[in-house]
């Protein structure tokens, strides 16, 4: 029957506050309140309760009803977004249990014990239902210390988290200021110093502490139950610091990704320190042994080649060009190498000056010039960088190097300029040398080695087998004489002989008519020359024929003729006998065999 007039009362209650919003303004009966927050809805009994408490301040059940309210409020306020309000409400839901504790009395209890039912427990001694002062006293306190208990975690909460999202945020701007200053990966790393290695250490540190701050609000939020999040950190690699690690995050989410500065510090400092020092460390040591090979070249006046080849071989070029494809440095290196190779060179050319073999003169000149060319090529491609932007990514290098980025531009400049005018010396001694290939010098005259059509040089080569010999006509004024010489690589012939020839047939006027034809002995100790016109004269193609030893000199010539025009000269070594094999334009082919004296064999 109770019940029933409990649940006939709330709906009349709730009914009237619906269609009747004018009855707020009412004044509100207890009674009917009770029924309200007996059946716990406390959301509806609030406005009711508080506008009964501030015409009645003499009811302790409602003291202690407006505490249950208050705290059944507390699930529903944000602790994150309104820390104040819910520590506030939680101070107020205290101040009522404390004000219901202090008035709630045994007479209180036996009076209103309808509106303490939820106290009523058998008693064990009597098997009575009672409401016992005690039992309502100890829940009020669990109550008020329970709450206190919540205000101070609630405090932490905020504080942890609040501390984990701004030491990320700091984590996170101080990454974005490194990356701002050092740019990305290969600056990054080639730029680095102790400044850099103090920001990875702070971000690392910082980092720790958003991650610290957070696991203890995880912990807390854990003790404190449901309150609308469920944070969980998905950390995320910085695999790249051109397009990783700069996005910030919002702490409010539940799925926090966020960027694993800690890892990316760790990983980036090992490389500074286990790869970048070293690496610096070793490029001022390589230039150190170039400079001691520098000096060992000056002071010994030896080659230094086998030792650049060795020290080559410790050039760190894998390790660097991780980080730069194009380092510097090691065009500097490759520089003062091709300068050091240069100068190897001279001191190993050195006997070839003075050699009279031409060729081997003009070997030596040869390599000279491409060590120049070597070094031109380099200095000028190192002249072409911007070193605004190399003393940052090499400063290390530069300083302990070379002090300055000026010093180092000023031996650059000076070096390119050395090898453009060596290169432009050696050139000019090759190009004078090499023109002595082309010349047989026998006394005061030059024998020319190369067809010409100069009909105002004496000597007219019609044979020229390339490094064995030369033959021709010689004429002085407008006699015609037949000359052979040996092609030495001094270019001093030491076979020079001259002989007659059909003066009537070797006319200078006829010089592009003449032809030569000639061979030698196995060993080259006799040679075989024919010198003939294309033209016939009395129906034949008339000739010269002549023997020439290497010790002896001429051994005979004579004036011949052919039927046909001679095509190939040969010797027999075994009886001397010498065959002319000759040919027509119709095809037809003969061979005229000579004796080893130049007569005709029948």
């Amino acid at each position: 029957m109770k019940m029933r007039k409990i649940g006939f009362g709330l709906c009349f209650l709730i009914f009237l506050l619906a269609v009747n919003p004018s009855a707020n303004a009412q004044k509100v009966k207890y009674k009917d309140l009770i029924l309200l927050l007996s059946a716990k809805q406390y959301d509806k009994a609030e406005p009711f309760l508080k506008r009964y408490l501030k015409e009645n301040d003499d009811n302790p059940n409602a003291f202690l009803y407006m505490g249950i309210v208050l705290q059944d409020k507390l699930s529903k306020i944000d602790p994150l977004l309104h820390t104040e309000t819910l520590e506030g409400t939680i101070d107020s839901s205290v101040f009522f249990f404390d004000k219901s504790y202090k008035t709630i009395t045994e007479k209180e209890l036996r009076k209103n014990d309808e509106y303490y039912e939820a106290y009523m427990r058998r008693d064990l001694r009597t098997g009575k239902f009672v409401i016992k002062l005690s039992d309502v006293q100890l829940d009020i306190e669990n109550r008020m210390n329970s709450l206190k208990t919540r205000k101070d975690k609630v405090r932490q909460l905020k504080t942890y988290f609040v501390e984990s999202s701004q030491a990320y945020s700091r984590t996170n701007q101080l990454y974005k200021t490194l990356h701002s200053k050092y740019g990305a990966e290969r600056e990054f790393f080639l730029r680095s110093d102790d400044e850099m290695l103090a920001a990875l250490k702070r971000i690392s540190v910082n980092f720790d502490s958003a991650i610290t701050a957070f696991e203890k609000y995880k912990s807390i939020s854990k003790e404190l139950g449901k309150n609308g999040y469920n944070h969980v950190i998905d950390l995320q690699e910085i695999k790249d610091i051109k397009r990783d690690g700069s996005t910030t995050q919002d702490f409010m989410k539940d799925d926090l990704k966020l960027w694993d500065y800690k890892k990316w510090s760790a990983q980036a400092t090992q490389i500074i320190e286990k790869e970048i020092t070293p690496l610096r460390d070793n490029l001022i040591a390589f230039d150190i042994a170039l400079n001691k090979l520098n000096e060992k070249l000056k002071t010994d006046s030896i080659s230094v080649k086998p030792d650049l080849a060795s020290l080559a071989s410790k050039l760190p070029e894998t390790q660097l060009k991780k980080y730069d494809p194009s380092p510097m440095p090691f065009d500097v290196f490759a520089m003062k190498m091709a300068e050091l190779e240069y100068h190897s060179d001279l001191i190993m050319n050195r006997p070839l000056r003075d050699s009279l073999n031409v060729r081997l003169r003009l070997a030596g000149i040869k390599s000279e010039i491409a060590d120049l060319k070597k070094l031109d090529s380099v200095s000028a491609s190192l002249m072409k960088r911007d070193f605004s932007q190399e003393e940052k990514d090499y400063h290390h290098f530069i300083s302990k190097a070379y002090g300055t980025t000026s010093v180092l531009q000023s031996l650059i400049n000076s070096t390119n300029e050395y090898a453009k005018k060596e290169r432009l010396k050696k050139e000019t001694a090759w190009e004078r040398i090499s023109q002595s290939l082309k010349w047989l010098v026998a006394g005061t005259d030059s024998i020319p080695l190369y067809s010409e059509s100069n009909r105002e040089l004496k000597y007219k080569p019609l044979i020229i087998e390339d490094e064995r010999f030369t033959a021709g006509l010689f004429y002085q004024d407008t006699t015609a004489v037949g000359y052979f010489y040996d092609i030495t690589p001094a270019r001093i012939p030491k076979i020079k002989t001259t002989y007659k020839v059909d003066q009537m047939s070797f006319k200078k006027k006829s010089l592009s008519l003449f032809k030569g034809l000639a061979t030698s002995d196995a060993v080259g100790n006799s040679f075989i020359v024919l010198l003939y016109s294309s033209e016939k004269a009395n129906d034949r193609f008339p000739a010269t024929l002549a023997k020439i030893y290497r010790t002896e000199g001429l051994a005979w010539s004579v004036d011949v003729s052919f039927e046909l025009l001679p095509a190939e000269i040969k010797l027999n070594n075994e009886n001397g006998e010498i065959s002319v094999r000759m040919s027509g334009s119709d095809g037809a082919s003969k061979i005229v065999n000579f004796d080893k004296s130049g007569a005709v064999l029948k």
